[in-house]
């Protein structure tokens, strides 16, 4: 996909999910805030999410590709920037952690069980898509 359309797609469901629509193809989405690793320019990317408690989200790094998502380095890179928008909500102050060892595994298993799409993504890449628990500061 160019990098246009991409960026045309994005803009157009980041629209939606700030008037109170959250859902994108069957998947509730959110308004993922960060700052560009390289540039510090304020990035913002509609992303899915799955519910992990009260105050925190999962989103999983697929990025449809061969690499790690730019919206995935830029929040490790700026961690204490980050921030959410869900559907119809203003913005949520955020601390990313990567998932690893069983607790990824356990949460894998549940957005592959909500969402079984993604156990397919992720069998056509070589790479393990991070997943990263959002919780609120």
């Amino acid at each position: 996909m160019s990098r246009w359309l991409q960026q045309t797609m994005n803009a157009r469901v980041t629209r939606k999910i700030r008037r109170g629509r959250g859902t994108f193809m069957g998947m509730d989405v959110l308004v993922l805030n960060t700052v560009g690793r390289r540039s510090g320019r304020a990035r913002e990317t509609p992303v899915s999410w799955f519910p992990d408690g009260d105050d925190a989200w999962l989103v999983v790094a697929s990025g449809g590709g061969g690499q790690d998502p730019d919206w995935y380095a830029n929040l490790m890179a700026h961690p204490e920037r980050a921030t959410i928008e869900p559907a119809g909500g203003g913005a949520v102050p955020v601390t990313p952690h990567r998932l690893d060892g069983a607790d990824r595994d356990e949460a894998w298993e549940r957005i592959t069980a909500a969402q079984p799409r993604y156990a397919k993504y992720q069998s056509k890449s070589d790479r393990q898509y991070p997943i990263v628990r959002l919780t609120r500061r």
